[in-house]
């Protein structure tokens, strides 16, 4: 009782799917978790236990309505550039490689990731398996531990997932069937058409059509939605939309962005737009600078782009400044590394707080964290209790700033320029209306605070519009076909 979702390609809402089939399943009270072999992403999420894995598979879960664990992304690799990542093994640091040195690994990185399968099997009874990609890449078929040779091993039944929204989805599914293996050709039990908008009448022959030429069942169309679900990776950037509310917030795109889910509820209630580099900073209502894999490096961006001057004159003009993670490093005096991120020396920082972060080891803090805001207006002060997770290398040293989050982070004497090492802040109802209200009341607007019920479990929304698109008794069928065989 498993299934592996393929995809045509990136970015075709193959985690989406797993998650609403996660939820669905759920709903009918069958235990089931989500796994994804090898993920490639900035935007992580640390387990109750300390482990690192995918956002992606922690929103499955949640879906699934379990408790994320490091078996359900065994591999996490975090592109650092030059074509060099940092893999995640099992929820911890493994090492940094470049690509060529990592593909050397495929047998054992197989293996490891067949065990972490086998466990979750053991302890939930049936997974639904998201591939990676396109299913296709048949220059890398001897080595894709994601897609082809974690389907062979496995043996699970597949349905694969294609994107109509970008065009070309006859071809898409067409030639990837064709070229397919054999052995995973003859897998592929079901075919679901992704991101559909307009006017279904209109492609109304395209299931048939389909059909005719893969000799597959169409399972379903499913529409384009809005349901505010975490982005999996860096590919969701440019699907983001500024709003129209009086209130504007940059959030610096670094090169090396990680974690941007951080603000995608702040997104829902001011005109939240990603800056890059170099971009105009000027009528901003407060600038973020978020997470990032390469604080060292992006910090040079933003000083060579002139991003670095700009967000100064925007601290002396009264503006709020929020740096998390990375982002608060660079708002330090000083960065000292021995070698560990970058070149082994000493980086000034823009100098908006006194800290001063050292990269001193391999050594990554990842952890759940619960805090409350010290009491400092304008912002702090009607933050609260909240919770996130801290995911980074180094440690800073605060200096004489005072702390902004009982023992954490750090905030300036007039409270407008704050750091802080917590993931999450902002998916915090509380810290949103803090800092909205504190920008809209400099407006001269009224901004009406999110309420608890808006924030709701999506889960269920997501797994009602699967349901009434896609054949759910055909999808139990490819899903109990193992079960089924095996007694």
């Amino acid at each position: 009782m498993s299934v592996i979702i393929l995809g045509t390609a990136s970015h075709t809402g193959k985690s989406t799917v797993v998650a609403a089939l996660c939820r669905a399943l759920a709903n009918r009270g069958i235990s089931v978790a989500p796994f994804k072999s090898q993920n490639m992403s900035l935007n992580s999420y640390v387990t109750p236990d300390g482990c690192e894995i995918g956002i992606a598979q922690a929103m499955q879960a949640f879906a699934a309505k379990i408790t994320p664990t490091a078996t359900m992304n065994p591999i996490l690799l975090k592109p650092k550039g030059g074509m060099v990542s940092q893999v995640i093994l099992l929820g911890h640091p493994y090492k940094d490689v470049v690509i060529s040195e990592y593909y050397r690994e495929t047998d054992h990185l197989l293996r490891t990731a067949l065990d972490a399968a086998g466990r979750l099997c053991r302890e939930y009874g049936d997974i639904v398996v998201e591939g990676a990609g396109g299913a296709a890449e048949i220059n890398l078929y001897s080595r894709d531990i994601a897609n082809i040779r974690l389907s062979e091993a496995l043996d699970f039944p597949i349905i694969l997932v294609a994107d109509i929204e970008r065009g070309g989805v006859f071809a898409s599914v067409y030639g990837t069937m064709e070229l397919l293996p054999p052995g995973i050709r003859n897998k592929v039990r079901g075919i679901i058409i992704n991101k559909f908008r307009g006017d279904p009448g209109i492609f109304s022959p395209g299931p048939e059509m389909i059909e005719e030429l893969t000799g597959v069942p169409v399972l379903g169309v499913l529409p384009y939605f809005d349901i505010p679900l975490p982005s999996e990776d860096s590919l969701s950037l440019g699907d983001k939309k500024t709003g129209t509310y009086p209130v504007k917030v940059a959030v610096i795109r670094l090169p090396h962005i990680s974690n941007f889910t951080d603000f995608e509820l702040l997104e829902r209630y001011c005109s939240l737009s990603y800056v890059q580099p170099g971009g105009d900073l000027s009528g901003f209502d407060c600038i973020i600078i978020p997470g990032t894999k390469n604080t060292i490096e992006d910090l040079a961006e933003l000083k060579l782009g002139g991003a670095a001057d700009d967000i100064i004159r925007a601290r002396v003009l009264g503006v709020p400044i929020i740096g998390i993670c990375g982002g608060y490093q660079m708002l330090g005096r000083e960065i000292h590394d021995s070698g560990v991120e970058s070149k082994a020396g000493t980086y000034p920082g823009l100098g908006l707080l006194d800290g001063v972060t050292r990269f001193t080891g391999y050594e990554k803090q990842t952890t759940r964290v619960v805090y409350t805001a010290c009491p400092y207006p304008p912002i702090l002060a009607g933050i609260g209790t909240v919770e996130g997770y801290e995911i980074h290398m180094g440690t800073t040293e605060r200096g004489r700033d005072r702390p902004a989050f009982g023992p954490e982070g750090a905030v300036s004497d007039d409270g407008i320029v704050i750091g802080t090492y917590m993931h999450g802040l902002l998916t915090n109802r509380t810290a949103v209306n803090a800092l909205l209200s504190y920008l809209y009341k400099k407006k001269g607007e009224t901004f009406t605070p999110i309420q608890e019920d808006e924030t709701h479990d999506c889960y269920d929304e997501l797994a009602g519009i699967f349901e009434r698109h896609i054949d759910m008794d055909a999808v139990l069928r490819i899903f109990n076909e193992n079960h089924d065989r095996d007694h």
